[in-house]
């Protein structure tokens, strides 16, 4: 076997072993080998999978990048990346202290369980066997929780108290709207067995799945919230390895070795470099280049919220049909898989971010959804939802995600790649490419892309702020409130996100950042032989990469 089979097959080993850690995300991404799994949260399988992931990069690194071809090459280092980054942060312990409305193992099922398909009746039928284990599944995170507590790392409060919040509606709602009931059956199917396969199913509902989230929620009031850390100690640097863990998460969520005191200042400086901006906009829309009044009125002028539900989600629409008519014209590769827009379930999603992107799954059972948030739609802002629906959707996730899936002869880690800097990085790099594509409806709109702008340079901020050094709660959320527009029920479930989902929030801007640097230095290297069209085929036809390997193959296409 020569080097380039053995590495193949390494990675093949390496995504096999993680569809076994997580088989929902197996079953969503349409690998149907694990349907009747649920995952092991205990922490003998925690070590298991560190020390596999550690084998696999140890493997990996001992192949010389000579040796092999180009495909190759980006596998290996890929590999080297993702393994080795995960394995790292399993190391941070975090079931520990993660009870989270965002992350927790109850949002597994609320928001992914009702994503499922099953194609044939054998597929329907290993979910039930996945419902009958979900009861395993709370009982270990509590058991993880507790650990946590006699360790002295412990959640945050008032993520601990909206997650009770979620449970208790959760646990209200009728059996027949549970998320597993929810999961969409073959047309194959004959109604004979549908409705049995929804007695068997409402049955583990009511006798797994209900008293599991109760066990959870009052393990989680009784034994973890009275230990919790109070808002004023809300970020990682609380904890005993507070330190370690939050280096872990810089360079799993950018791949790169930054200080979080640089990271700050970068965003403090990106803040104020949008202010001329803002006043170039403010003078026609707003009629004032005063940058707090433009903050005060994008933030309060009723005249620039929406007034229903309905009105949101045909903004999302309307714009997506936009950008999926105009990405010809300035992309070579195109995917296949269609988009669509879906409310985010109810549960949840007052606790919920303006949007997210669920991938299409890679048989073709589910096609790519844009989630949005209809809730209090009279808080949500005219003047972003185009920006917001060209992140989430084309020719923003939904574009570079569905692509990479469809990428021939790549193997399927790099197909479902999880580098969040190059994926997130994407996503707000294409929010002011919309407006290069003449995609924004307006000058209104295009305000958007300087809110958006202002909110994830002070994710930077804010992010390591909280979990570098040392601020509050209030501290994050009141930063956020001065320097830009966004709305307070946005700001304060994003300050609450960015205290669990340590140092995701830096991906977005920094990864930015650096596709419109090599952008620049394409242009300028290649003068009038640039062409768009390639430099972004060149980003986005080997799926997913550390930035370092970005720019290698940028610079490849440019010589």
């Amino acid at each position: 076997m020569d080097v380039n089979e053995q590495i193949s097959k390494l990675a093949d080993r390496y995504w096999d072993r993680v569809m076994e850690a997580n088989p929902l995300w197996a079953s969503l991404l349409g690998d149907h080998r694990f349907d009747t799994e649920v995952e092991d949260r205990s922490r003998d399988a925690e070590d298991a999978l560190i020390d596999d992931l550690d084998a696999i990069v140890a493997e990996a690194s001992t192949f010389d990048p000579a040796s092999l071809d180009k495909d190759d090459r980006i596998t290996r280092h890929v590999l080297l990346f993702e393994a080795g980054s995960q394995a790292d942060a399993l190391r941070s312990r975090m079931p520990e202290f993660l009870v989270d409305p965002m992350l927790g193992v109850h949002m597994d099922i609320i928001q992914g369980v009702s994503q499922l398909r099953a194609g044939t009746k054998e597929q329907a039928d290993a979910f039930i066997v996945k419902a009958s284990k979900t009861g395993r599944l709370f009982d270990q995170a509590l058991d993880r929780h507790r650990e946590g507590v006699a360790n002295g790392r412990t959640p945050p409060r008032v993520a601990i108290e909206k997650v009770l919040k979620q449970i208790d509606a959760y646990v209200a709602a009728p059996l027949e709207a549970d998320a597993f009931m929810q999961i969409a059956l073959s047309d194959e199917m004959s109604e004979e067995d549908a409705d049995q396969w929804r007695v068997e199913m409402i049955e583990q509902v009511r006798e797994v799945i209900r008293p599991g989230f109760a066990r959870y929620r009052d393990g989680v009031a009784t034994d973890i919230l009275p230990h919790a850390r109070p808002p004023e100690k809300s970020g990682v640097c609380w904890l005993p390895d507070g330190e370690e863990i939050y280096k872990r998460a810089v360079r799993r969520y950018t791949s790169l070795d930054l200080d979080p005191r640089d990271v700050h200042q970068i965003g403090l400086d990106e803040i104020a470099s949008l202010e001329d901006e803002y006043r170039a906009l403010g003078e026609p829309v707003l009629g004032t280049t005063d940058v707090p009044e433009i903050y005060e009125r994008l933030r309060n002028d009723p005249a620039l919220r929406f007034g229903t539900a309905d009105e949101v989600h045909q903004a999302a629409e309307s714009a997506l049909r936009r950008a999926r008519e105009a990405i010809p014209k300035w992309f070579g590769r195109l995917p296949e898989a269609p988009c669509m827009v879906q409310p985010i379930p109810d549960i949840g999603a007052a606790d919920a971010t303006l949007a997210y992107y669920f991938p299409p799954a890679e048989d073709g059972s589910r096609p790519g959804i844009f989630f949005i948030n209809l809730t209090e739609p009279t808080t949500r802002t005219r003047f972003e939802s185009e920006a917001l629906a060209f992140h989430e959707s084309i020719p923003g996730h939904h574009l570079q995600i569905a692509i990479a899936q469809e990428l021939d002869g790549v193997p399927a880690f790099r197909r479902n790649g999880l580098v969040t800097v190059y994926t997130e990085g994407w996503g707000l790099y294409t929010e002011r490419l919309s407006d290069e594509m003449g995609l924004y409806s307006g000058d209104l709109e295009r305000m958007g892309i300087l809110s958006f702008d202002s909110w994830r340079a002070g994710r930077l901020v804010v992010d390591t702020g909280l979990h570098a050094l040392g601020w509050s709660r209030r501290q994050a959320i009141d930063y956020l409130m001065e320097n830009s527009p966004q709305a307070p029920n946005n700001i304060v479930n994003e300050v609450d996100r960015y205290i669990g989902y340590v140092g995701q929030a830096l991906a977005y801007k920094i990864g930015q950042r650096e596709l419109f640097r090599l952008r620049a230095e394409a242009q300028r290297a290649m003068g009038s032989r640039f062409d768009i069209k390639g430099y972004h085929d060149t980003v986005l036809e080997n799926g997913p990469v550390p930035l370092d390997l970005l720019g290698q193959l940028v610079s490849e296409w440019v010589a």
